[in-house]
């Protein structure tokens, strides 16, 4: 690839169901690549297999790249010059470039049955042949423009018989292409089979449609999932038998499963409770549903900065990253060979850091609605206080409200181990004294309240142990959390003492 040429890339899903979050790996890092290098970053959708597609798919595809922030510079929801941008819609430009293959002999016509195909298998396998294929020794027997006589081809066209284009693999040739991630591949075209490029009924398959369109959009860096790997060396002979200057390859490492061992898949999340799609979906056809990483309280910055680190590492200390850094610190050279095992605590622990950065007034904001809908009122200045006090111990937004309810409501009961373990008649009665002190304070800030507090304990000659938690279960209703005069300043003198005496009268 010319070095001068302007790095343009492509993100090409099929609609076939939701995207896999390793699906969305593979958009991030083609866009990072393209935003590092000051070029292109393009959506197609490809859809040549109609039997495959599922409706809301290509939507839900969108959307989930929009939430992450993955905006396309030309292509599906961006329009640009080298549309259309969906297999479908191109449908009519194919036939040309497989008849340019049969012209040049870089291809056939094959007109055998899937009827023909299953017989001969059979025997290839009654023969010990399990794994038989459509290949460089196999086609000299079979129903093919390479075997047939030239008139019964065109016989056979002309009477409009179903027929595939295969691609015509020389024999015994290497097949060398460096990959950016991998180094140079080397393979050999005995290990490969005839793949069919296009079918009788006008629709190309995903190996001709895909060169042909990367040519076309002027695509130079193809940067796709390990899967694709084995079809690469097919990839680079159709581009040396089109005449046409093949892109940079690179093929990213699989994303695999907790425990290391194999493939992470929608199964697993479901076996162990997490999402593995970026949003909720629901199939609008069978009802099925998956659930996704933004309805369960990830931040979209947390969600691809996690991902980013699933297979990539900058070599340096830093682990958060905005979108902006990591466009800066990117390149296919750290990404690593081997896969990447998936790690839902770490995937947690990125959301929580974004979550501790965010600004209390965004969170307050977000944690309103579970506030109206739990029935609770609580004023903005009071509610931006308390998620102050509780975010730290926060991995969701949602957290906050769990952990900060005691805050917006007292008490109703208070749970018996605890009360058993916490609260007795000594610890009644210095609660009962304290209500008093606390009750005559004029001044009910968190530092008047505690050098009250501990007053009390110089004057009684006990430990913050003997008093404390008593106290705390009588406020809060719980045994542990934030600091108890933070606590205090947040409720009001009004709202501490009331708690104070229901509890000493409940208890």
């Amino acid at each position: 690839m010319s070095e001068n040429k302007r790095v343009r890339v492509r993100f090409a899903p099929s609609p076939t169901g939701p995207l896999h979050m390793g699906g969305v790996r593979t958009a991030l890092y083609n866009y990072l690549f393209a935003k590092k290098h000051g070029g292109d970053f393009l959506i197609r959708i490809e859809d040549t297999d109609q039997t495959r597609y599922v409706k809301g798919a290509e939507d839900y595809i969108l959307e989930a790249l929009k939430w992450c922030g993955i905006t396309p510079d030309e292509g599906i929801g961006a329009d640009g010059p080298h549309g259309p941008y969906r297999q479908s819609e191109r449908k009519h430009m194919y036939r040309q470039y497989a008849e340019m293959l049969i012209e040049n002999g870089h291809a056939y016509y094959a007109f055998d049955t899937p009827e023909d195909l299953e017989r001969i298998r059979e025997l290839a396998k009654e023969a010990g042949n399990v794994n038989w294929q459509y290949n460089q020794v196999t086609r000299g027997s079979m129903k093919n423009s390479i075997t047939l006589p030239k008139e019964e081809v065109e016989k056979r066209l002309a009477e409009n018989q179903a027929y595939v284009v295969r691609m015509k693999m020389p024999r015994n040739t290497e097949v060398k292409f460096e990959d950016s991630i991998r180094g140079w591949v080397s393979v050999n075209t005995n290990n490969l089979d005839d793949k069919v490029l296009f079918k009788s009924d006008g629709m190309p398959t995903y190996h001709l449609a895909n060169i042909v369109d990367d040519h076309l959009m002027e695509i130079t860096h193809v940067i796709r999932g390990e899967e694709w790997l084995p079809s690469a060396p097919l990839h680079v002979l159709m581009y040396e038998a089109f005449g046409w200057e093949s892109p940079q390859f690179a093929h990213l490492p699989l994303l695999l499963r907790p425990d290391g061992n194999g493939k992470l898949s929608k199964r697993d999340g479901d076996r162990l409770g997490f999402p593995v799609f970026p949003i909720d979906w629901k199939n609008q056809e069978t009802g099925e549903t998956a659930s996704g990483y933004r309805e369960k309280g990830f931040f979209a910055p947390a969600f691809i900065n996690m991902l980013a680190f699933l297979g990539w590492n900058p070599g340096t200390e830093q682990e958060i990253f905005s979108l902006e850094e990591l466009t800066q610190a990117f390149t296919l050279k750290k990404v690593s060979k081997s896969g990447a095992r998936f790690d839902y605590e770490k995937a947690k622990w990125f959301n929580q850091q974004y979550v501790r950065n965010t600004s209390n007034t965004v969170l307050a904001e977000l944690i309103k609605p579970l506030i109206i809908e739990a029935g609770l009122t609580v004023s903005d200045e009071k509610l931006v206080k308390i998620v102050a006090l509780v975010k730290e111990r926060a991995i969701f937004p949602a957290d906050i409200f769990t952990e900060g309810r005691f805050l917006l409501e007292a008490p109703q009961t208070f749970d018996e181990k605890l009360i058993a373990k916490k609260w007795n008649a000594e610890g009644a009665g210095y609660v009962k004294e304290l209500r008093d002190i606390f009750n005559r304070l004029s001044d009910f800030s968190a530092a008047s309240t505690e050098g009250a507090f501990k007053d009390f304990l110089a004057a009684k000659g006990v430990g913050f142990g003997k008093v404390g938690p008593a106290l705390r279960i009588a406020v809060t209703g719980l045994g542990m959390g934030p600091s108890l005069f933070d606590i205090f300043e947040i409720l009001g003198k009004e709202e501490v003492i009331q708690r104070i005496d229901k509890a000493l009268e409940t208890l």
